[in-house]
Parts: C-alpha cells; sequence; structure tokens
C-alpha cells in the first residue's frame, strides 16, 4: 500500500494514477494517524513553496517521524523541493529541512518554466533509478534545488547548467520530474520504489 499525503497542492490523481498502473494498491488521506501509519509515503506538489508549506505544516512531525523510522519516501517536483530549508519564492517560509539547502529560481537566459522532456544524467547508483541513465522524464518547474551536501544528488540533467533533478540519502528519495507523467521510464521509478523493501 503506498500512502500519497493530500495537502491540497498535489497532482493527486496523476500520481495515483501511475501507481494503479503498476498495480499498487494507493491511499490519498489527509489524515495525520494513517500516514502515521503509512509504510510507504508519497509526496506530490504542483503550486508555490509557501503554499505548500502552509498546507504540509500539520504533518510536519508525522513526515519527519517516517523518515526517521527508516520507511521509505518520495517526493516529486514541489514535494522534492520542500524537503529542502528555504526558497528564494517564500524566503520567509521554512521548508521540511529533510536535506538542508535552498531552492532559487531558474537562472537568467533559461526558458520559464522548465517544461518538457529531458535527459536524466546519473551521477551516482540509485535503487529507484537504476537502469535510468541516460532516459527521458518529464519536468515542469520554475526552481530549482541546490543541496548543501552535494553528495545527496544522484542525477541531474542539463538545463543550460547542471540542473539537480534527483536526490537520495538513506530511505528518502526525491525527483524534479514527474515519474508518473513520464511513460514507461517513470513508472519503472515508480515500481522500483515499491520494491525497494522486496
Amino acid at each position: 500500500m503506498i500512502t500519497i499525503i493530500d495537502y491540497k497542492s498535489g497532482n493527486l490523481r496523476s500520481i495515483s494514477n501511475g501507481f494503479k498502473k503498476i498495480g499498487v494498491d494507493v491511499e490519498i488521506t489527509d489524515n495525520p494517524e494513517k500516514i502515521a501509519d503509512a509504510e510507504y509515503l508519497v509526496l506530490p506538489g504542483v503550486g508555490s513553496f509557501g503554499s505548500a508549506m502552509g498546507n504540509i505544516e500539520p504533518f510536519r512531525d508525522v513526515i519527519h517521524e517516517h523518515i526517521n523510522d527508516g520507511k521509505p519516501f518520495l517526493g516529486i517536483c514541489l514535494g522534492l523541493q520542500v524537503l529542502l530549508s528555504t526558497s528564494d519564492e517564500t524566503p520567509d517560509v521554512k521548508g521540511l529541512g529533510v536535506f538542508p539547502g535552498h531552492v532559487k529560481i531558474l537562472p537568467p537566459g533559461r526558458k520559464i518554466p522548465h517544461m518538457g522532456w529531458n535527459k536524466l544524467n546519473l551521477i551516482k547508483p540509485c535503487p529507484i533509478l537504476e537502469g535510468m541513465d541516460g532516459k527521458y522524464f518529464y519536468f515542469v518547474h520554475s526552481y530549482y534545488v541546490e543541496p548543501d551536501d552535494r553528495d545527496v544528488i544522484v542525477g541531474t540533467c542539463d538545463y543550460g547548467f547542471d540542473l539537480t533533478a534527483a536526490l537520495w540519502r538513506d530511505n528518502v528519495y526525491a525527483t524534479q520530474f514527474h515519474p508518473e507523467k513520464s511513460g514507461v521510464h517513470g513508472l519503472k521509478i515508480l515500481k522500483n520504489f515499491v520494491n525497494l523493501k522486496d
């Protein structure tokens, strides 16, 4: 069973359908007790950093408890960005701080938002990204992450610079791209995530 946090800022149906396509049961919930009991937790996200964090605040503790308990966690798009500490978008709002670092607006000269397909360049092996080096994934975002610890970056893409596409540390995985909108390769990532405990 995959539990998706409903904090009113995510494309919940899309990610839910992605897991259903690979034959996995999904529960979408805003119930903190159900989130606390989850074995696999997914944090999607569409919209702004500030409003997202406002909606996530009631779940901050259970998210950290889930991660501290070593259970698999996946952040997608804005769900990746809120795992960092701060953002250019709303400098006075604190993120979850799972990965200390900052979220920056895309540099001048790049089309904003970054929308469409881009090739993933794997920097180091990552369990959910096995076999994904050089494959194309779907992006749509105006901000990108710069973690303080560069060792947590496992994948980048070329957007006139090495844009962080994926982070991983221990049981926490996060992608800037949308696996659920990225065809067969995206579905394989979701399947790899589901199979982490096998």
